[in-house]
């Protein structure tokens, strides 16, 4: 699917306004004491009247200026459209950091055309940050202050830094495939949910390894990341919107190294 240089800009602007409503309403509780459900009966999936309220005040936005698209939001389900587009939404990516006050969690917003995100929203109220990535560029704004955003070259593992959410990763396996990466890469670190792929994206950081995750969890930050220059698979090399094992690399190079130690071991 094509897009006008006008019709891309209509995009990124109905993103934005998402954006801000999902903002006003995630601030309004942010580090309050609010009520906290577990939608998982055997562990722990936490969901708030904030992811809730969020994701009603960005589906609004759509009914107003995009009737037309599909929307698929992590707590309302899939609504359908005539246009071939479809807005993927989570209101809260990093819920159990929202409830314990860490301002890692963000709003995801992904634009899917079919074939995966064009689009992608990462954005951070609380510190006032918003990764916007899609058509062949990707821009941090931050007050008044917009710049553009680039990841940076990683030629092997022994220089790259490694995020992800959990420790585990995902199933033991895929805790295993990962740790091996872990052991060839210069530093890693933990628990930063969407934040990771914002840092990386920004050039600050080289690999994202995670797994399990689902397509609202993936496809804002696919868009992001690829608008910046990176790339984003699953741990098999293929397209990753769907969800599933992922794998985000700034450089070609680190991306290759890192998935062929997650085939050999996963």
């Amino acid at each position: 699917m094509e897009f006008s240089v006008s019709e891309q800009q209509a995009l990124r602007d109905v993103a934005e306004e998402m954006a801000e409503a999902a903002r006003a309403v995630t601030l309004r509780y942010f580090r309050t004491d609010m009520a906290v459900d577990n939608k998982e009966a055997d562990g722990f999936d936490p969901v708030t009247a904030a992811d809730r309220e969020a994701e009603q005040a960005m589906r609004a936005v759509l009914a107003k200026r995009r009737p037309e698209d599909a929307i698929f939001g992590e707590e309302f389900g899939q609504s359908t459209g005539t246009s071939g587009l479809t807005w993927v939404l989570d209101p809260i990516d990093g819920t159990r950091a929202f409830i314990s006050g860490a301002p890692s969690w963000g709003v995801l917003i992904g634009l899917d055309a079919g074939q995966g995100p064009v689009l992608g929203v990462i954005d951070q109220p609380y510190i006032g940050e918003r990764f916007i990535g899609g058509f062949g560029k990707a821009d941090l704004a931050r007050g008044n202050v917009r710049r553009a955003i680039s990841v940076r070259p990683c030629a092997g593992l022994e220089g790259a830094t490694l995020m992800t959410t959990f420790p585990e990763v995902g199933s033991e396996a895929e805790g295993a495939a990962f740790h091996a990466v872990s052991a060839q890469c210069k530093l890693t670190r933990y628990g930063l949910d969407c934040y990771a792929y914002a840092l990386l994206a920004l050039g600050q950081i080289d690999l994202v390894i995670e797994a399990q995750l689902n397509a609202y969890d993936v496809q804002g930050p696919i868009g992001v990341v690829q608008g910046a220059g990176g790339i984003v698979t699953d741990w098999q090399g293929n397209p990753a919107h769907n969800g599933g094992q992922i794998i985000a690399a700034g450089d070609a190079r680190a991306h290759a190294a890192a998935l062929k130690i997650l085939q050999q071991h996963a």
